[in-house]
C-alpha cells in the first residue's frame, strides 16, 4: 500500500530569509549588549533582557529551521522507501551499476 507522499518544502528563498533575519537578531543583540555594557543600573538590565528576547527568537527560528530540514530528509526517506519497495528490479539495476562504477574508479585509482 503506497504511502502520501508529504514533501515539506525548506526553499533557497525561505533559507535566505531565515539567514536574514538570524543576522539582523544577532547583530541587534550585539548593539544591544554594547549598549548594556556601557549602561548602568535598570537600564543596563532591561537592555539585558531585549538582548536575551532578540537571542530567543534567533534560536527558535534556527529550531523551526532544523525541524523543517528533518521533516524534508523523512519525506525523503519515505520516497526512496516507496521507490524501491515499488521498483525492486530496477533499484537493483541502479544499485548494481553504481557498485560496478565504483569498482571501476577504485581499481583505476591502484
Amino acid at each position: 500500500m503506497p504511502r502520501s507522499k508529504v514533501r515539506p518544502e525548506f526553499s533557497d528563498a525561505s533559507r535566505d530569509a531565515l539567514m536574514a533575519e538570524l543576522k539582523v537578531g544577532l547583530d541587534q543583540v550585539e548593539s544591544l549588549l554594547r549598549e548594556a555594557a556601557a549602561a548602568s543600573g535598570d537600564k543596563a538590565a532591561e537592555l539585558r533582557e531585549t538582548a536575551l528576547e532578540a537571542l530567543r527568537r534567533a534560536s527558535n527560528s534556527v529550531t523551526d529551521a532544523q525541524d523543517a530540514v528533518i521533516m524534508r530528509g523523512r519525506a525523503a526517506a519515505r520516497a526512496t522507501d516507496d521507490y524501491v519497495h515499488d521498483n525492486p528490479w530496477r533499484s537493483l539495476a541502479v544499485a548494481l551499476a553504481a557498485g560496478v562504477v565504483v569498482g571501476l574508479l577504485a581499481r583505476s585509482r591502484h
